[in-house]
């Protein structure tokens, strides 16, 4: 499984991370995909667009999956 690094911040966005990933082109997608109930934290669906990942989860869409590192 794939990890992502939160270097030295404290957590990241969701939506963020959707992004930054390239899971979505864009923040509106990500956006629309969270609200849409596609995304889920810890095997639970996710419908905060901001909701805060940190160190430990694990958030999956579309077939990928990641777990947020130091």
């Amino acid at each position: 499984m794939a990890t992502f690094s939160l270097g030295k911040h404290a957590h990241v966005d969701l939506c963020d991370l959707l992004k930054l990933e390239g899971w979505v082109e864009s923040g509106g997608a990500a956006k629309d995909a969270i609200a849409d109930g596609q995304v889920t934290v810890d095997g639970k669906t996710e419908t905060r667009k901001r909701c805060k990942i940190v160190v430990g989860q694990t958030v999956s869409f579309n077939g990928n999956s990641i777990t947020v590192a130091e």
